[in-house]
């Protein structure tokens, strides 16, 4: 039974923030809003390190990519906020196929490297481009989601389709995960050798999830455009991959729902520390430590440690776990 509810309490748990969003002032909308784009990001990113067990420190790069291709789409040519998602994503997985096929024949340290100087190359574009990203003054202008001249008007809309956005992401990732293809993305990450000896083509696979890692990227980077309506270089720096990191180990990588639960804790902690005044920084490090020392497999690792203390109590009231 635990296993077939344990895929329906994250989502029961994320339509009840999202209820409780919707029934709340919109400065709460707005952080869970972020927490949403966040965790679409972050699922990308545990998709190619956390299934695949490759390291990637330039998922930013096509966070930057999309959110810039939308922005410049929609303000510039007024094209329709969806179609613009559709052509960004398209355009940053050729980006990651044109640049993975070549990075990824590299390993460990020397990956890592390639991928972070990637996000730094494309972060000096940004601000370098200006006749195209305008710098860092940033790119203003940028319209709401909507389609066929409909436009979400409140920022409770656009929560609500940021959630399903999400929901729709992690399922996909999910599925994958439990296909031929995440089996095979799980040999790559236990043995590579291993996995070449069983006839797996490594280099295809790493290839196929890094792009798709890559469209996560991009999909977070324009539905952050279009929530916010102005990006600018420093919102796709080095911050955001530290962040995302923080929301892989914290929620657990490697885990379904673990970078969704990374991005709702990272996104409402410092909102929840914020009466500490000069010592909010302080009370988020110890408590963030304090999760990485007592939960080092993750928030989301919790429900395994839990779940054999639950199936012991069973078996000792005679109860069927």
């Amino acid at each position: 039974m635990r296993d077939l509810a344990a895929p329906a309490a994250p989502v029961l748990a994320a339509l009840a923030l999202l209820a409780y969003a919707l029934t709340s002032s919109g400065y709460i909308v707005t952080v869970l809003g972020f927490a949403a784009i966040y965790g679409v990001f972050a699922t990308g990113l545990n998709f190619f390190m956390g299934y695949t067990g490759q390291a990637s420190f330039g998922q930013n790069a096509f966070a930057a990519v999309g959110g810039y291709c939308s922005a410049i789409l929609t303000a510039t040519y007024a094209v329709e906020p969806l179609i613009a998602l559709v052509l960004a994503t398209c355009l940053s997985s050729l980006v990651a196929f044109a640049v993975g096929y070549p990075t990824l024949r590299l390993r460990g340290h020397y990956l890592a490297m390639a991928t972070f100087a990637l996000g730094l190359i494309t972060y000096e574009i940004t601000i370098e481009w200006t006749s195209l990203t305008q710098g860092y003054m940033g790119y203003s202008g940028i319209p709401p989601l909507g389609i066929l001249g409909y436009e979400l008007a409140s920022e409770k809309q656009m929560l609500v389709v940021l959630v399903g956005f999400l929901l729709l992401g992690v399922w996909i990732s999910s599925r994958l995960r439990h296909s031929r293809f995440g089996r095979a993305l799980a040999a790559i990450a236990g043995s590579e050798p291993a996995a070449a000896a069983l006839g797996v083509n490594v280099a295809r696979y790493k290839l196929a999830a890094f792009v798709i890692a890559a469209a996560y990227g991009s999909v977070a980077g324009s539905l952050f455009a279009h929530f916010v309506g102005f990006i600018s270089p420093e919102v796709f720096g080095t911050s955001m991959v530290v962040l995302s990191f923080t929301m892989l180990y914290l929620g657990g990588i490697g885990t379904t729902w673990g970078p969704v639960v990374g991005a709702v804790i990272v996104s409402l902690l410092p909102e929840a520390l914020r009466g500490l005044k000069e010592l909010q920084d302080v009370a988020y490090c110890i408590i963030l430590v304090s999760i990485l020392i007592f939960a080092p497999k993750g928030l989301s690792g919790l429900g395994a440690l839990v779940g054999p203390w639950l199936d012991r109590g069973k078996a000792a009231k005679g109860e069927r776990p």
